[in-house]
């Protein structure tokens, strides 16, 4: 309905396979808030992916996206999207089945086992630098986003003439502010939020006092809560997340 190339039976099938020949450490992917979705059906889903024993498993609200087959059918009304509130509705209910199931809600998106958070979605959170290599491949290295051609014989041509350079483009370039901004609303996805001190080690100002404009409306708005060394969302904000970040953008 949704437009996806596999089917339920074909992931079951490549989930057993990857545990056959030896990964210990595999995420699930949950989509939430589907046309015609019920609750029931996404509890079922869910319990489905539990009774696989997954070590991770992240769940995803559906974003429609333009030039897909499910935008054309939401375009002529041939199907109907849910609305905010039982969309949040399915995500509280999945988050509180799986916290019951022994998964631990790190991240907004991401519940996992004890000790295998991801560390790649964690590095990233923590604004720390990555490097990518090959075709379409994205880096974060020295205050700098970059990302490699998408297209292959572009990226072998680039090689082959000894232009290196023409291998790499810059997508991004951050200066201080940039960089602080983006630092607390990574950091703010994390179920623990952002860390005053870590904060402090990094920029060398107290985020308190360097977003204070911005926490004290966002506190009073009661979407985030700042206690001893850590500033991070309420109930409230991880359902108005979007609305928190935009402070920082």
């Amino acid at each position: 309905m949704i437009g996806r190339i596999h089917t339920y039976e074909e992931f079951l099938e490549t989930y057993n396979l990857v545990r056959e020949v030896g990964f210990e450490n595999v995420n699930v992917d949950l989509m939430l808030a589907l046309p015609t979705q019920t609750i029931e059906e996404l509890i079922e889903s869910t319990n489905k992916v539990i009774d696989l024993n997954p070590e991770h498993i992240s769940i995803y609200s559906l974003i429609l996206e333009e030039g897909t087959p499910l935008y054309k059918k939401v375009q002529k009304r041939e199907l109907e999207l849910l609305d905010e509130e039982s969309e949040r509705q399915m995500y509280w209910k999945t988050k509180d089945l799986l916290e019951k199931n022994g998964y631990i809600h790190y991240e907004i998106s991401n519940f996992a086992k004890k000790g295998y958070e991801s560390k790649h979605n964690m590095n990233c959170w923590k604004q720390e630098e990555y490097v990518g290599f090959g075709v379409s491949s994205h880096s974060y290295l020295e205050n700098k986003r970059f990302s490699k051609p998408s297209n292959l014989q572009e990226y072998m041509n680039n090689i082959e003439s000894g232009e290196l350079y023409k291998n790499i483009q810059i997508n991004e370039e951050q200066d201080r502010e940039a960089k602080a901004k983006e630092y607390m609303l990574l950091g703010l996805r994390k179920l623990a939020g952002v860390s005053i001190s870590e904060f402090e080690r990094k920029f060398e100002i107290n985020p308190l006092f360097y977003f204070r404009f911005e926490i004290s409306k966002l506190e009073e708005e009661g979407l985030l809560e700042v206690d001893l060394d850590d500033i991070c969302l309420t109930a409230k904000g991880l359902d108005l997340a979007n609305q928190v970040f935009e402070e920082f953008v």
